[in-house]
C-alpha cells in the first residue's frame, strides 16, 4: 500500500468525525443552556477531569476489565465455534441452546452476575464475556461450516491432518467471518463494561459519567461521553489494523478476483 493510499484513508477516516465536532461547535456556541454547554467549554474541561488522576484510578480499570472480558470471548468464541462448526451432530445438538441464550440482552443478566459473582472486577469481566462471546461464535461456526468442499477433500487426499489442518484449512478459511465477529463483539464489549460500571462500582467510565449525572455536573458529563466516543474509535481502528495484517491473503485474493472478472 502506498504512502498516499495510505494518507487517503486516513483523511476518509477523520473526515466525518471532524466535520460532526466543528458543526457541534458551531451550533453550541454561545448556548447558555446548563444541559448543553458549547463544545469549546467541554473540551476546555477535558484535561482536568480525565488527566490529573482519573485516567489512571477509572480509564485504566475501565480498558482492562474490557480486554479480559474480550480476550476470554474470543479464544471461548473460536474454539467452541470450531467444534461446533466442525461436527455436524454437535451443530445439531448446541443450536436450539445458543439461539436461546442469544436472544437474551446481556444487560439482564447483570442482576444475575451480581447475585453470584459479587459486585468486584469478576462480575463487569462476566458481563463484557457474555456479550462478546454470541457474535464471534456464531461467525466462527458460519465460517467454519462455509470452507470449501474442494480445499477440504484436497487436505484429505494428501493426508494433512491435526493441527495443520486445524491452523492452515479451517481457522485460515474462517478468519474473515471470525474477524466480522470479533468487530462486532467490540462495539458489544464497549457498551456491557459502561452498563456493568454503572450497576455496582467504586470506579471506571461508567461509574464515573452516572456521577457526574447524578451530581449535575453536566460539562464533566460530556466529557466522559466524549472520552467513550473516542476510545471506542481508537480500539476499533486497531481492530482494523490487527484486521488488515491477518486478512491480507484474502484481501489480495478478492483484489485478484476483480482484476481477473
Amino acid at each position: 500500500m502506498t504512502v498516499a493510499r495510505i494518507a487517503w484513508r486516513v483523511a476518509m477516516i477523520v473526515a466525518l468525525p471532524a466535520i460532526l465536532l466543528a458543526l457541534w461547535w458551531f451550533l453550541s456556541e454561545g448556548s447558555t443552556s446548563y444541559y448543553a454547554p458549547p463544545l469549546s467549554k467541554i473540551l476546555k474541561t477535558f484535561d482536568d477531569v480525565w488527566f490529573t488522576g482519573r485516567f489512571g484510578t477509572d480509564v485504566v480499570p475501565s480498558l482492562l476489565r474490557l480486554l479480559a472480558g474480550f480476550t476470554i470471548a474470543l479464544v471461548l468464541g473460536v474454539g467452541l465455534g470450531v467444534l461446533i462448526g466442525s461436527i455436524r451432530s454437535v451443530r445439531a445438538f448446541c443450536e436450539p441452546a445458543l439461539e436461546f441464550l442469544r436472544a437474551i440482552p446481556p444487560p439482564v443478566l447483570v442482576p444475575v452476575l451480581i447475585l453470584l459473582a459479587g459486585i468486584g472486577d469478576t462480575m463487569k469481566v462476566f458481563v463484557v464475556v457474555s456479550g462478546c462471546l454470541w457474535p464471534i461464535l456464531l461467525n466462527t461456526v458460519e465460517g467454519v461450516r462455509a470452507v470449501d468442499e474442494v480445499l477440504t477433500e484436497t487436505c484429505r487426499c494428501y493426508r494433512i491432518v491435526g493441527r495443520t489442518r486445524l491452523y492452515q484449512l479451517v481457522i485460515r478459511s474462517a478468519s474473515p467471518q471470525i474477524m466480522t465477529g470479533v468487530r462486532q463483539a467490540l462495539s458489544i464489549g464497549i457498551i456491557l463494561m459502561v452498563i456493568s460500571e454503572m450497576f455496582a462500582a467504586s470506579n471506571g467510565l461508567g461509574f464515573t459519567i452516572i456521577q457526574f449525572q447524578r451530581t449535575f455536573n453536566v460539562t464533566e458529563m460530556w466529557t466522559g461521553i466524549l472520552l467513550l466516543g473516542a476510545l471506542g474509535l481508537v480500539l476499533a481502528l486497531l481492530v482494523r489494523l490487527v484486521e488488515w495484517r491477518v486478512l491480507r491473503w484474502y484481501y489480495g485474493l478478492r483484489a485478484s478476483q476483480r482484476g481477473s472478472a
